[in-house]
């Protein structure tokens, strides 16, 4: 079964430490596609989910502990997500496993996550040093946040506080008020999401109304992206949009999608303060 309920999410778990391709739980995407009118045959954006380990541990051959930072992408078009509790077990479970190199952790992470996902990942692992001085970076745009509105409505989404005005603009927007939970745990997902567009005017304090809607809505990061980014097309028709949201980490692991009209838009991985 691919369904939430039969993951290890919400339960007991014995946490292995022997390498366990087995722990990897699919979710298929479609379905929750269906649900805001995408057509898995042809997707109408391009993207990727960018994840980042930052718990990632396994011996060499001498049985010396080594760790490494990884980042992992994959692209829109797999049809299955990974459960992320189940990542992280299968993560955790190379930490009593001996390995000749990290290129071979690197190979068999890539052999092991495209098989779960159904399509081509690409990881890539650091060094802790490896990653000294990187200077953490929020995203940037036009911060939609300090605006003084009231607020009611917290789920669930309500599209029908997007709108435009007249004209025409290019311009991108933040906001950090980004709330949803886990559809099994209930566990809260906290997150900044960054919209850029080209086209009418998207009005603000709609969109941050629209956005802060999210706050009891129960869905995966993956799929309440990919909702956000159907929303605004369907209310404010922009000719360019890109949507990205970046998560805190949760169980050693942020997940940020990233879904655009562009087919070259390549998103950066910036770490944010709060990840």
């Amino acid at each position: 079964m691919s369904s939430p309920d039969h993951s290890p999410l919400g339960k007991a778990t014995t946490y292995a430490d022997r390498y366990d391709a087995s722990l990897l739980f699919p979710i298929p995407r479609q379905a929750k596609r269906d649900e805001i009118g995408v057509d898995g045959a042809a997707l109408p954006f391009h993207g990727v989910d960018i994840w980042n380990g930052y718990e990632l541990s396994w011996l060499d051959p001498r049985g010396k502990p080594m760790v490494a930072v990884a980042e992992f992408r994959f692209p829109a078009t797999t049809p299955n997500i990974v459960e992320s509790k189940s990542f992280k077990l299968y993560l955790n479970s190379f930490a009593q496993e001996t390995l000749g190199s990290r290129d071979d952790l690197r190979d068999t992470l890539v052999r092991d996550l495209s098989a779960a996902s159904g399509g081509p990942v690409e990881v890539a692992l650091h060094a802790p040093e490896e990653l000294n001085g990187v200077p953490l970076h929020e995203p940037e745009g036009i911060l939609l946040d300090d605006q003084e509105l009231a607020f009611d409505s917290y789920g669930p989404p309500r599209p029908d506080f997007l709108s435009t005005h007249e004209g025409e603009v290019r311009e991108v927007l933040v906001s950090h008020l980004l709330r949803s939970n886990c559809p099994v745990t209930g566990q809260p997902d906290w997150g900044s999401v960054q919209i850029s567009y080209t086209g009418a005017p998207i009005d603000r304090a709609g969109l941050l109304r629209y956005l802060v809607s999210f706050r009891r809505h129960t869905e995966f990061h993956e799929q309440c992206v990919e909702r956000i980014f159907m929303d605004l097309s369907e209310r404010c028709a922009p000719r360019a949009l890109a949507v990205y949201a970046r998560y805190t980490r949760r169980g050693g692991l942020d997940i940020n999608p990233f879904r655009s009209t562009d087919p070259a838009a390549e998103p950066g991985n910036p770490r944010g303060a709060r990840q």
